[in-house]
């Protein structure tokens, strides 16, 4: 597996701590169909520090969302190892969030409640779960809107309250599929600033599938590009911009050029693999 290495590590900052969140030894994933054997993934072998922000690119079915079904513990591999935080993944994981494409918030539930769905699920006691969620809910800049329900809300609202209620036990873990993928070009890019920003004050480990090459360069300290099904790692890019980042500004800087142009090749290159 190839490395291209732009600048120092932005995982070597400050804050994420040693050892890793997440580790993939040379996984792969199988299905079969009435018709034939489908091979998903083949030889993938990752390993995402802790506190890392890691995005994951690649043409549309190469498997990108299988590798965070893998770890989460919601797929098994047919092939290698899977291990989150040091401990083999066996079966579906608590010490994980996981948010999707589509917020699916309950629509008779309000946004508090929909966050505090996660407690309940997790019998988490309710004083604790109060005050996080009031903590998420100031984070994320939903004050205000916390009593109102999803028909009320836009849809980069309606992730917000996604966010929260996968931030609400303190996952060590964050898994995101596409989060923003539905939303408007301006909404997506607010959505982007949060992110960098929450991720930077939570400390979490955040695992990022997203079409967006822009948006996993601006947000990720390193971009894993897959190629096309059965999908495997062709390279990783170290980003090399500072933790905290201001959109224009990074959107100008050499790094960001280097690292988008690099990713664009390979993508060209694995869409037309087979």
């Amino acid at each position: 597996m190839a490395e291209e290495t732009l600048a120092e590590p932005a995982a070597a900052r400050s804050g994420p701590g040693d050892g890793a969140a997440v580790d993939l030894d040379d996984v792969a994933v199988r299905f079969r169909t009435k018709k034939k054997d489908v091979t998903a993934l083949r030889q993938v072998s990752l390993s995402v520090a802790m506190g890392e922000f890691v995005a994951i690119v690649g043409p549309s079915g190469c498997g990108k969302s299988t590798l965070l079904k893998l770890v989460a513990g919601l797929l098994r591999p047919s092939a290698g190892d899977v291990r989150l935080r040091g401990e083999a993944v066996t079966g579906p994981r608590r010490d994980i969030g996981y948010v999707f494409q589509r917020a699916a918030l309950l629509e008779w539930r309000s946004a508090r409640r929909n966050i505090l769905l996660q407690a309940e699920m997790r019998r988490m006691p309710g004083a604790e779960a109060r005050k996080r969620a009031d903590e998420l809910i100031d984070m994320t800049g939903l004050r205000g809107f916390e009593d109102a329900y999803p028909h009320e809300l836009s849809g980069g609202m309606q992730q917000r309250v996604a966010l929260c209620r996968a931030l609400l036990h303190r996952p060590p873990v964050l898994l995101m599929d596409e989060p923003f993928g539905a939303l408007d070009a301006l909404t997506r890019e607010q959505m982007n600033i949060e992110l960098n920003r929450i991720w930077r004050e939570t400390g979490t480990t955040v695992l990022l599938v997203t079409h967006s090459i822009a948006e996993a360069v601006y947000l990720a300290d390193r971009v894993v590009v897959m190629s096309a099904r059965p999908g495997t790692v062709v390279e990783i890019i170290e980003v090399g911009l500072p933790a905290e980042r201001d959109y224009a500004e990074t959107m100008a800087r050499e790094e960001f050029s280097a690292a988008t142009t690099r990713i664009r090749r390979l993508l060209g290159a694995a869409s037309g693999a087979e």
